[in-house]
């Protein structure tokens, strides 16, 4: 007997929805679709990213089922991406993750059977503390580790060439005029937009930066301002180094968003539009909102919704953080339509 079915959960990783947002696109007289990377089997457009580059170093020979253990430092996403991923491999799996991500993501990194290593998120990026710095040291103290490095490994960016870029422009008919995606190790924006503009120049890609991120400085003078970091509420948006995995050349702009708007997005957006997402979702929206006025009915736009909103059940949706980040009064209009 044949079944229709999958031989692992790795072959559920892509081909997800774009969705239009109704609402947003009604009241915007354009046409707004989200790209749901929430519906990775991992939750987040990282099973993408981690998929390829794992299957990069294997190709190599640079890591054995069984024999290496992959170190990473994350913002949460690429760390369960890993341990998923690690775990049906054969991998020994190590994360070290800034403070200030979710609970939800730390207990579903340890879920996968990942040792998860806890570091300040206010930590400069030298700092022997920081995330990146206590990753490379962990896996030049372990024997047979490798350190995956999503910053500056370029399989981070080739595998959104290879497979988010020509999802959209196959999604959208090749109709697509903008692109909207926060941005971080910068691989998912870059490896979008590198595709989109071989296929047609003319599409415009903007990337969601946080307050207190270096990248909108350094794309707008070449300078890396490392007086600008700022300790922010939302994850994967914003970075406080210049990864090579960011081709500043393929996006036009970056628009810093605001935290509180960011998390008044998805709070309404869940609402309305029945869709959960994380943080830099509503940023993504947030960058649409300053662009509003440059849309037409022509414009077909699409926004990278990177993960999905369980993972900040605990934090963006939880009445009582609200109140506390002074959210409880949040009224139930998406930014876009003021």
């Amino acid at each position: 007997m044949s079944l229709n079915s999958q031989s692992s959960i790795l072959a559920s990783i892509g081909n997800t929805p774009l969705v239009k947002l109704q609402g947003i696109s009604k009241s915007l007289n354009a046409n707004v679709y989200a790209k749901l990377e929430g519906l990775n089997p991992g939750m987040s457009i990282k099973d993408r990213t981690v998929l390829c580059m794992i299957e990069q170093a294997e190709s190599e020979g640079l890591i054995t089922p069984g024999v290496s253990t992959i170190v990473e430092a994350s913002s949460g996403n690429t760390g369960y991406s890993l341990a998923m991923i690690c775990g049906i491999k054969g991998y020994k799996c190590i994360v070290t993750v800034k403070d200030k991500a979710s609970k939800e993501k730390i207990n579903m990194i340890k879920a996968m059977g990942a040792e998860v290593v806890l570091c300040p998120s206010g930590a400069k990026p030298d700092d022997p503390d920081s995330y990146y710095e206590k990753a490379k040291s962990i896996s030049e103290s372990i024997e047979h580790a490798f350190y995956i490095n999503q910053n500056f490994n370029l399989y981070n960016q080739k595998a959104h060439y290879k497979t988010t870029g020509p999802e959209i422009w196959e999604q959208t008919d090749g109709k697509i005029t903008y692109l909207i995606s926060p941005a971080s190790t910068g691989g998912t924006i870059s490896g979008i937009a590198k595709f989109l503009k071989e296929k047609n120049p003319a599409i415009k890609v903007i990337s969601a930066d946080s307050e207190g991120s270096v990248l909108k400085k350094y794309h707008e003078t070449n300078e890396y301002d490392k007086s600008l970091k700022k300790k922010t509420w939302l994850e994967g948006v914003g970075k406080d180094i210049i990864p090579p995995n960011i081709s500043m050349d393929h996006i036009d702009e970056f628009l810093i968003v605001n935290d509180e708007r960011s998390v008044e997005n998805i709070i309404h957006l869940a609402k309305t539009e029945g869709i959960m997402a994380g943080g830099s979702s509503g940023a993504a929206m947030e960058a649409l909102c300053q662009v509003k006025d440059r849309l037409t009915s022509d414009d077909t736009v699409v926004l990278i919704f990177s993960d999905h909103g369980s993972k900040y059940l605990s934090k963006f949706y939880d009445t009582e953080w609200q109140v506390d980040n002074g959210l409880e009064t949040i009224e139930n209009v998406i930014r876009v339509t003021e």
